[in-house]
């Protein structure tokens, strides 16, 4: 069971990092090269704790769905969300954020297990593990453009 972890620092407040990562809106946006879309559940805005999300989405060139639950939160600093239907076996993701000097570091630790067994950790070794490494980097760093932007803006405007 792969464990992806990654590190960003933002130069953002916590708030706004916080509510980027959860925003339905953002995620969508942020994996359009897969073409996700929200279908069922929350399909806009903040998703909160108890809820639920349904994508439909290309990955590997295959149409896949997947319903994930926001099963714990302690807003600002952190939400974890849970697969409850879809092609993994399980995952659990959690998002981390943490106020620094410079402003916040988001942790994003994605625990998951491949269905299939032995040709499942296969899958994993040979490409599904960088595939969703980069998934995951392209997101967060889309969070990252938007946060800081969106501080800028904040400054700029005072």
């Amino acid at each position: 069971m792969p464990i992806i972890r990654q590190e960003l620092l933002i130069h953002a407040p916590i708030e706004v990092c916080f509510d980027l990562a959860r925003s339905i809106d953002i995620h969508a946006e942020s994996t359009s090269h897969t073409k996700e879309r929200a279908l069922a559940g929350r399909t806009q805005g903040l998703i909160e704790r108890g809820e639920t999300v349904t994508w439909e989405a290309y990955h590997l060139g295959i149409k896949q769905q997947l319903t994930a639950q926001i099963t714990e939160m302690e807003k600002p600093h952190y939400f974890v969300d849970e697969m409850v239907r879809g092609a993994f076996k399980r995952f659990r993701h959690t998002h981390e954020f943490v106020t620094v000097e410079q402003g916040t570091l988001m942790i994003d630790t994605f625990d998951y297990t491949s269905p299939f067994g032995g040709l499942g950790k296969l899958v994993d070794h040979l490409f599904l593990a960088k595939y969703m490494t980069q998934f995951l980097e392209k997101r967060n760093n889309y969070v990252k453009m938007i946060a800081e932007e969106t501080a800028e803006s904040a400054r700029s405007s005072r």
